[in-house]
């Protein structure tokens, strides 16, 4: 049984990027995420990285509440 904390922080290290908080709020500022395109298909990410949100998003994992809270932050 997974027990670990799902922090956005432990999110990015999950995708293989730098999970400081500068690092996250300067990512979030980079990357603007149109609302007509879902999360996991932003040019920005790896294949490896799509298919990941995309498999959290749709098994519902322990991931999606943080993965739906990066979807949120992209958009503002």
């Amino acid at each position: 049984m997974d027990t670990s904390v799902h922090t956005m922080e432990n999110l990015f290290l999950q995708l293989g990027l730098d999970n400081s908080e500068e690092a996250i709020e300067q990512f979030i500022k980079e990357h603007d995420l149109p609302e007509n395109v879902k999360l996991e298909n932003a040019y920005f990410w790896s294949p490896a990285q799509s298919a990941f949100i995309k498999e959290c998003l749709t098994q519902d994992s322990d991931w999606a509440e943080v993965v739906d809270q990066l979807n949120v932050q992209l958009r503002q």
